[in-house]
């Protein structure tokens, strides 16, 4: 079954070696004769992907026995009822598996034989005679256990036979393997999909398989940039990613938004390669091919990928077909569709159910003849499909027969159709699942929080409820409405291929009895440190569930201080916008883990942050500066009531902060207009660049003392730039509160000002506003005339004896005492 033509050829390539065909024969003999002649019929595999997977593997087949395939990352109990069920003499594992091993082996009935790979003590390596396979290609070949849609996992028996016919398909009948291209070896070996499509089928012609470490970007970048990877075996969910990412860049770019619609429009495979290179080198400048498999890819992420110049392969097919019942010939691409059939099968409608039939069908169940009476009828594979086969040939699928909602009225409702409108509905919604739950249709949501917070949106809840769900419902038919929802932070329950696992979404929706204390259950180092960082920076327990932003409500400042802290404590950089992506406590502390660097105390340390050197061009000040501040003097004094006192307490010379409680829209022009001349001509506001899109809104702030700063990218970059303003003798105006208020109530002040002002041994002058906020709340086009609006100047707060929070609170406390009761 191992290609024996290329003896000095690499046949399968890991991040740190190269093995050649010579040597993968060689290595599987000496599995196999570790295991010897003894009476040994089934192995089992536990292992993450690594060489040694793929020796003990056909070490199996070399010694006449069934592999069996086990998913590294089930759980416990799950692999103790697959190991009970098939029971295998053998179980290779791996020091990553070896404490569930221990665990595993209290719950079975027997005792196999346990083996891991980094402790195993194999015979020397020598050459050995080139396996040809069984001569009898019935014999069955694998078991390999569903991951469960619906429940426990069934025993898949699938033949040499079953296999030769997908290995047929792909290489002969439609030919997208051969020698010459690399293969890449992403996905678990567990199930079939890459079992056949990126290990049997590349080495079985000659091929090279090239292993990635992980899915993680860096590891998968840095995969493809080392090789010449041709084809891409992948699962719609990894695909989407991806597409997220680049297009994600394309659209924050005209010019290549523009490129992206000229090459989309033409339909030409060699122009788009061309004008989008960048994006294929890239990806290693080599693939060509993508396959999607194990659930339906998304059209608009197929005709993305399509349209940058890949050759984007679409399969359907089932374990009980190993895989494979139809695939996408290159060039003949219908988006939406998952091909035709294979040459060697046939397929039918029945019922609305797609049935199939041909060599690659399974033996059947292991152990289970009544089930697999229930699926294979006649020879035809019943595969719980729905879907219609168009004139041409091609297959489309509308969903599962077994997960159409019936309801009591007798109306049947698709989830997948609700579930794929509701992503449509609204860009704040990542991930949706619809059931059926009191009689009423209910929907997950797993929200976009990165998304959630630049819209500044507090509570999620409320914006869903109010926002996404009324105009939703009201395009759906009566009985097709969302009555419920409920907001989750995990990723929805998928196989490990991508298929919603829809009997487990009722399970999310049960919540802890109000005032039920919240039970840390996860015993990480790397939380337990981030966890106890945050209690002392906030007032509430820390859950491993909770979110950074959502739950916690960590603000800006707080995630720098985070951020330090981390970066410091295990040496792995974060950046904000990375920091809200994670969907709680615990995803974040499994990345540090991931990447940690090293373990010690770090506490955020704004002194030496702003003692780092940070070049900062101010804007030049025009002439105009002080003609627009007489006009909107002369403006506001007509259309308001305006009043000022103890501008006196501005010094002539700085550096200083002014800091302003904040009203309304007009906030900085209320202060600006009463500071004389030369003490503006040295004072800077700051404003974030989401604020100032367009030219116009642009000259104005390079014009008149405003220095634009990408806040929502590196706030703490942005810190230090105020930090160097100050450094060089010029003032600067903050709003402490951030944003402005929404009652008319000062709101909580931020730590920015303080920070500066304490490190820097920088004075405060606090600045009470009152009646901005009745002249102009927020939501109304035009403030109203006439509106008593006064504008006072406290005496100067000094730094000395206080910590950036006791300033925080003395500045919001002196200009409270100015307020009006």
């Amino acid at each position: 079954m191992v290609n024996k033509d290329f003896p000095n050829k690499a046949a399968i390539i890991t991040k740190d070696s190269v093995i050649t065909y010579h040597q993968l024969g060689g290595h599987i003999h000496q599995y196999s004769q570790f295991i010897g002649k003894r009476e040994i019929k089934k192995i089992a595999i536990f292992s993450e992907n690594r060489p040694e997977w793929i020796y003990a593997f056909y070490a199996a087949w070399e010694n006449g026995c069934i592999a069996v395939p086990v998913d590294f990352m089930a759980s416990v109990d799950d692999v103790a009822y697959i190991i009970n069920d098939c029971r295998p003499e053998i179980i290779f594992g791996s020091a990553g598996t070896k404490d569930s091993l221990d665990k595993i082996q209290q719950k079975l009935s027997y005792q196999p034989e346990i083996q891991i790979f980094d402790e195993v003590n194999l015979p020397a390596f020598t050459d050995a005679d080139h396996w040809e396979g069984p001569s009898d290609r019935e014999t069955t070949a694998v078991i390999i256990y569903t991951s469960g849609t619906t429940g426990s996992p069934k025993g898949v028996m699938l033949s040499f036979k079953n296999l030769d016919a997908n290995i047929t398909a792909v290489t002969k009948e439609v030919a997208i393997y051969n020698p010459d291209r690399q293969v890449l070896l992403l996905l678990p070996l567990h199930h079939v999909f890459p079992l056949v499509g990126s290990m049997v089928v590349p080495l079985h012609i000659g091929a090279t398989a090239v292993m990635s470490p992980s899915m993680q970007t860096a590891d998968l970048m840095e995969t493809f940039k080392k090789n010449q990877v041709a084809i891409m075996i992948g699962v719609p969910r990894l695909y989407e990613l991806m597409f997220k990412g680049i297009s994600t860049k394309i659209n924050s770019s005209i010019v290549a938004r523009t490129l992206f619609a000229i090459v989309r429009r033409f339909h030409s495979k060699k122009l788009s390669r061309k004008v989008f290179k960048k994006v294929h080198d890239g990806l290693g400048g080599h693939l060509e091919i993508m396959v999607a498999g194990g659930a339906a890819l998304n059209k608009e992420v197929g005709q993305f990928w399509k349209d940058l110049g890949f050759e984007i392969l679409e399969g359907f097919g089932m374990t009980e077909a190993a895989p494979m019942i139809t695939f996408t010939r290159p060039g003949r691409l219908r988006i939406g569709s998952p091909g035709e059939a294979l040459p060697s099968m046939r397929i039918e409608i029945r019922d609305g159910e797609i049935v199939a039939k041909g060599p690659n069908v399974m033996q059947g169940y292991y152990n289970r003849p009544e089930e697999t009476a229930e699926v294979i009828k006649d020879g035809w594979l019943h595969t719980g499909d729905l879907g219609y086969i168009d004139k041409k040939g091609y297959l489309f699928i509308t969903g599962r027969k077994k997960e159409i909602i019936v309801l009591s009225n007798g109306k049947n409702i698709n989830p997948l159709e609700l579930e794929y409108k509701l992503e449509k509905a609204s860009d704040c919604i990542r991930e949706a699942g619809v059931f059926i739950k009191n009689e009423q249709l209910h929907a997950l949501i797993v929200p976009n929080f990165q998304l959630l917070s630049e819209k500044e949106i507090k509570d999620v809840d409320a914006y869903f409820r109010n926002e996404v769900f009324p105009p939703f419902n009201q395009e759906q038919s009566s009985y097709k409405r969302i009555m419920q929802f409920t907001i989750v932070r995990d990723d929805l329950p998928r196989t490990r291929l991508g298929k919603m696992q829809r009997f487990k979404l009722a399970e999310l929706v049960e919540k802890p009895k109000p005032g039920a204390k919240k039970v840390d259950q996860l015993d990480m180092p790397e939380y337990l440190a981030v966890k106890s960082f945050l209690e002392s920076q906030v007032d509430i327990d820390i859950a491993p569930n909770q979110h950074i932003e959502f739950d916690i409500a960590l603000d800006s400042l707080g995630k720098i201080s985070l951020i330090d802290y981390i970066e410091q404590t295990f040496g792995v950089a974060i950046e904000e916008k990375q920091l809200i992506q994670f969907p709680s406590l615990k995803h974040m502390a499994e990345y540090i883990r991931d990447k940690k660097q090293w373990i010690k105390e770090g506490t955020a340390n704004w002194s030496e942050a702003l003692k780092e050197k940070v070049e900062v061009k101010l804007p030049k000040t025009w002439f105009t500066q002080n003609i627009l501040k007489g006009f909107f003097k002369g403006l506001f004094s007509i259309y308001f009531k305006m009043q000022s006192k103890g501008v006196e307490n501005v010094p002539e010379t700085g550096p200083y902060i002014i800091a302003p409680n904040h009203q309304s829209f007009f906030d900085g022009l209320f202060v600006a207009i009463l500071l004389k001349r030369n003490i503006m001509h040295n004072t800077y506001f700051y404003a974030k660049r989401k604020h100032v899109k367009n030219f116009i809104l642009r000259f104005l702030a390079n014009t008149n003392n405003v220095i634009v700063m990408d806040t929502d990218r590196d706030l703490k970059e942005s810190i230090q730039k105020l930090a160097e303003v100050l450094k060089q003798g010029k003032n600067i105006i903050i709003f402490p509160e951030g944003t402005r208020t929404t009652n008319g109530a000062i709101g909580e002040f931020k730590k920015t000002f303080a920070i500066l002002s304490t490190e820097l041994n920088v004075p405060v002058i606090p600045v009470a506003i009152d009646g901005a906020f009745k002249a102009m709340p927020q939501g109304s086009k035009l403030p109203k005339a006439g509106t008593k609006i006064s504008v006072t100047f406290l005496p100067a707060i000094l730094p000395q004896d206080h910590t950036a929070d006791t300033l925080a609170d003395a500045v919001q406390a002196a200009i409270l005492e100015t307020m009006p009761n």
